[in-house]
């Protein structure tokens, strides 16, 4: 037997981030599927196609940055349930290019729970390899995560 969502809970909060990651316009220019696997855990899937290729042939790095800050930050988001965080400084690395197939980011809370968190992320390829991975800081901002529109509870 399920558990309801609806709530107050960890639950409600991990799929109420999951509705606002998809209510992001620009999710429509990198689509891509996040899923809150629980606390302070984060996993963002997506798939490399012609259409991200710097002009060499593989994934531009802009991809690695958004798919890897997004995890990393929706893993610390997920500690914080009345706030919206805000990317302060984000590390980056790149360690092999793509050009194609599924990857997947997988972002981990490492430390803070104030008003500075701190989570990284790693991207790998759909052969277990690893593409990039980065580090992030995230602050707690004034924007309530409840008056956004994405973050609200879907209708019936």
């Amino acid at each position: 037997m399920t558990q309801p969502e609806a709530g107050p809970g960890p639950s409600a909060h991990y799929r109420a981030l999951e509705r606002l990651y998809r209510s992001a316009p620009v999710n429509r220019v990198f689509p891509s599927d996040l899923t809150i696997e629980g606390e302070g855990r984060a996993r963002i899937t997506f798939d490399i196609t012609e259409s991200s290729y710097h002009a060499a042939g593989a994934a531009h790095g802009t991809i690695y940055f958004k798919m890897l800050d997004d995890a990393a930050f929706y893993a610390a988001n997920s500690l914080v349930t009345d706030r919206f965080l805000l990317t302060t400084a984000f590390n980056l690395h790149f360690t092999k290019p793509v050009r194609e197939g599924r990857v997947t980011a997988s972002g981990v809370w490492i430390s803070g729970r104030r008003r500075v968190l701190v989570a990284e992320s790693r991207l790998v390829d759909e052969e277990g390899d690893e593409i990039g991975r980065g580090t992030g800081t995230f602050m707690r901002s004034r924007i309530a995560l409840s008056g956004l529109e994405g973050y609200a509870s879907e209708a019936p």
